[in-house]
């Protein structure tokens, strides 16, 4: 029998602090029994009210206009992964609204970010989104003004023309730059926190997982149908999977997922796979699960599972051996929880982050307009540890109609949920739109790391 869903699962709880009757992902974690990294056994929800969210933060031109200038201007976001731009020289251009910064390797052991903008007639010096190895300077293509990688200037043609040109002065603008994981971040405003501070808990939680000792496996951008912040939502819960993804609701622990608030920045949510959604009226046994996860194999002939093991204990071993043998190294000592849920980390305004192995994953948002913005997905996989890093994959561009599909090794299973979830936001924008009650009524729990995106956007709208 499923559980009865109209219940808080503790009646002395509040309104706001209610949870899916049933275990919590916590319980289903601890009990595997094996080493789980501690960042997987805390809690950290807080309730953040439940007033509606107007639908005009999504269509209102003015908002964009807003949000472009006070917060793409003013956060950090990761322009690209260290191995982009391994060499003095390589540099990669990172664009987002009208703003684009040139982040290059300077020297061995400095990485410096400018803007990308001639000082002499406002020429970009490269290419919008373009990326390149080995320069040896940074020379505008229109007049041939010429800066050192230092950023300091080298050349001015018909420097005679040029009197009131005082050199000391006429250096490329920097922003800030920060590493970490393998990633370098770029800011705008030079008063900005710095970068450690404003990722809050990920240093602590991700020293469990050094994403500096993965490399990109693959790199898909799509272009999405949808506000930038629309489509972020659409991925900061697992409501949905019960209407969306009715398919995996015997394998995804849906509605007992976490939710965590670490700080203005950073949320979280970690949802169960191997483990049947309360949702279901029947729950399947064990073989069904393991039937459903794609393991059947698994039983060797058998109708029971070995005493001991459940569906989701198998399944991990099975992925620990196959991963072990694809990736080229050790997965020996991973958890369960690791190989197979969908551990999810939010930093603000637009980076995911999928620590996992089975699903290791990063999302990167970016608005183009009012109404369409960008969708990046990198895995990261571990590298080898018998054998040179591999180079970064080429990334591969996907337009609205495009499905994931199409692209050569990308997941068949992934493919078709992320079109799913692409698919929904023409009709949620289009809803939106046509809303006579003008506004979204969020969950307290489920839904709270969206009503977090925006009271985070407000401090910086109304600052």
């Amino acid at each position: 029998m499923g559980y009865d869903l109209t219940k808080p699962s503790d009646p002395a709880l509040a309104p706001g602090e209610a949870r899916c009757p049933g275990p919590s992902t916590r319980d289903i974690i601890a009990s595997d029994g094996d080493q789980v990294p501690p960042p997987l056994l805390e809690e950290s929800y807080q309730f953040l009210g439940d007033a509606d969210i107007a639908f005009n933060r999504y269509t209102s031109e003015d908002l964009y206009d807003r949000e472009i200038r006070r917060v793409w201007s003013r956060t950090w976001q990761w322009a690209c992964r260290e191995e982009h731009i391994p060499n003095v020289g390589d540099y990669v251009v990172y664009d987002v609204g009208p703003y684009s910064i040139i982040v290059i390797r300077v020297a061995q052991h400095e990485i410096k970010g400018y803007v990308n903008s001639c000082l002499h007639r406002g020429m970009q010096l490269c290419d919008a989104g373009s990326q390149g190895q080995g320069k040896q300077f940074l020379r505008c293509p229109f007049h041939g003004f010429t800066w050192h990688l230092d950023g300091t200037l080298k050349e001015v043609p018909c420097r005679w023309d040029f009197p009131h040109l005082n050199e000391d002065e006429f250096n490329l603008p920097e922003v800030r730059v920060g590493l970490w994981g393998g990633f370098v971040f770029i800011n705008m405003d030079p008063d900005a926190q710095d970068l450690m501070d404003y990722l809050e808990v990920l240093p602590n939680h991700f020293a469990h997982w050094p994403l500096q000792e993965r490399f990109v496996a693959m790199h898909v951008e799509k272009v999405l149908p949808a506000n930038w912040k629309m489509a972020i939502e659409a991925f900061l819960e697992a409501y949905h999977v019960l209407a969306t993804h009715s398919e995996a609701v015997k394998t995804v622990g849906d509605a007992n997922a976490q939710y965590d608030i670490f700080g203005e920045n950073v949320t979280r949510f970690v949802h169960t796979i191997g483990y049947p959604s309360p949702h279901l009226r029947d729950q399947p046994s064990q073989e069904e699960q393991l039937q459903a996860l794609g393991g059947g194999h698994l039983l060797e002939g058998s109708d029971k599972l070995p005493p001991g093991e459940t569906a989701r204990s198998l399944f991990a071993a099975f992925q620990r051996r196959e991963f072990s043998k694809e990736l080229g190294v050790d997965l020996s000592g991973v958890s369960t929880s690791e190989m197979l849920d969908s551990i999810e980390y939010f930093v603000f305004p637009n980076m995911f982050l999928f620590p996992g192995i089975t699903i290791p994953m990063i999302y990167r948002f970016r608005p183009i307009d009012v109404d369409h913005c960008i969708h990046e997905i990198l895995f990261l996989h571990p590298v080898p540890e018998n054998g040179p890093r591999p180079p970064p994959a080429q990334k591969v561009r996907l337009e609205i109609e495009d499905s994931y599909s199409t692209v050569e090794g990308f997941n068949p299973g992934l493919a078709y949920v992320f079109d799913q979830d692409t698919d929904n936001l023409y009709r949620q924008r289009a809803g939106a739109k046509a809303s006579v009650k003008g506004a979204q009524t969020l969950g307290n729990y489920q839904e709270a790391r969206i009503r977090r995106l925006h009271m985070t956007l407000d401090n910086y709208l109304n600052t």
